[in-house]
């Protein structure tokens, strides 16, 4: 029953929210970001802590507004995106067509058409698989022309952008979106922009992203990497063999489900969504670098060791890494712990 009332009063929240929202709009409130930071006090007044009111309410009513005003005065792009036909690269292509842009899709039956789908286009987006990348961006630069502006959105940036550096003249840019392709929108999404040359010819696109309400972080390449070793490769290991363990054991889910702590069922949730995926793309994500499968073997022997202490029953060499790595974390963020106000709302 309780559910159920969140859920209404959640939803008559968010009607409020929108009719505010279109009122401000249609009083010419000039930009995006004072829309959000028009509705941030009262949010605040409420108790909802920032991270929720700027990456999922208020983005998901903005997300509305935004599309009505940011395609009335589009100007046509003409863009191929390759790899057009899979999850990711279809939610990018239904994306900048509903905006009204000229889109085409490249796959791998239609390399005869390549001199008019890659010639005449103003943007060509790489969307294959990582281990793809590389080979595609050769073989694509042959037919572009030196004013195409060329972009891919696989998950590693150093080497395709350095690839698309070294084979294209034109523009170049290296994106990431930080989300699956089993999203709607970009509304409350992260996508992570690294510039290579000619950043100008990408701003209508960056504009567009985040007028439809994602977050825009700009990095090297080589940033982006070393981010990408902690926050996807040893992630998927950690949660990859999570699921191994419960399946190899033949864990009754249902029945764990059953009798669990929120934070039990927020794990088994994230496995579930791991597992729900492509096992190639999982794996991929995995063993694309060097430097990914280095720091997964040292996330193991760092779980071999730990495991060790355990099998000892050494309770003070556990207790001491506990602590040490509790004065880490206490030194590195000061931030609220999102997981606290989803368990407290959904627990409540």
């Amino acid at each position: 029953m309780i559910p159920e009332k969140l859920k209404l009063t959640d939803e008559r929240l968010i009607e409020l929210l929108r009719d505010r929202l279109t009122i401000l709009t249609e009083s010419g409130l000039p930009t995006f970001e004072e829309q959000i930071s028009s509705v941030a006090p009262l949010l605040a007044q409420l108790g909802v802590p920032e991270f929720v009111w700027k990456n999922t309410m208020a983005m998901s009513c903005l997300a509305v507004l935004s599309a009505r005003s940011s395609e009335k005065n589009v100007t046509p792009q003409k863009i191929t995106v390759i790899g057009g036909r899979g999850r990711m690269g279809k939610f990018f292509a239904q994306q900048l067509s509903a905006a009204g842009h000229n889109v085409s899709v490249l796959g791998n039956q239609d390399w005869e058409y390549a001199d008019i789908l890659l010639g005449e286009a103003d943007l060509v987006l790489i969307s294959v698989p990582i281990e793809c990348t590389v080979d595609v961006i050769q073989r694509a630069a042959e037919y572009l022309a030196p004013t195409t502006a060329l972009a891919d959105i696989t998950s590693i940036k150093t080497e395709p952008v350095q690839t698309m550096l070294k084979y294209h003249i034109g523009p170049v840019m290296g994106l990431h979106p930080m989300f699956g392709p089993s999203i709607k929108s970009f509304s409350g999404q992260k996508v992570v922009v690294c510039p290579g040359r000619q950043d100008d010819s990408f701003q209508w696109l960056l504009q567009f992203i985040a007028s439809k309400g994602a977050e825009l972080i700009v990095c090297t390449p080589e940033e982006h990497d070393w981010i990408m070793v902690i926050v996807q490769a040893t992630r998927h290991f950690s949660r990859f063999s999570l699921g191994v363990f419960l399946a190899a054991e033949k864990i009754d889910i249902d029945r764990s489900l059953s009798m669990s702590s929120p934070s039990y069922r927020q794990e088994i949730d994230i496995v579930n969504r791991l597992f729900a995926q492509s096992p190639s793309l999982c794996v991929d994500i995995m063993l694309a670098t060097e430097e990914r499968c280095q720091a997964i073997e040292k996330l193991a022997n760092t779980y071999s060791r730990l495991a060790q202490l355990v099998a000892k029953k050494d309770r003070a060499a556990l207790i001491q890494k506990f602590e040490t790595t509790q004065s880490f974390f206490k030194q590195k963020s000061d931030r609220p712990l999102e997981s606290d106000y989803a368990i407290a709302t959904f627990s409540s």
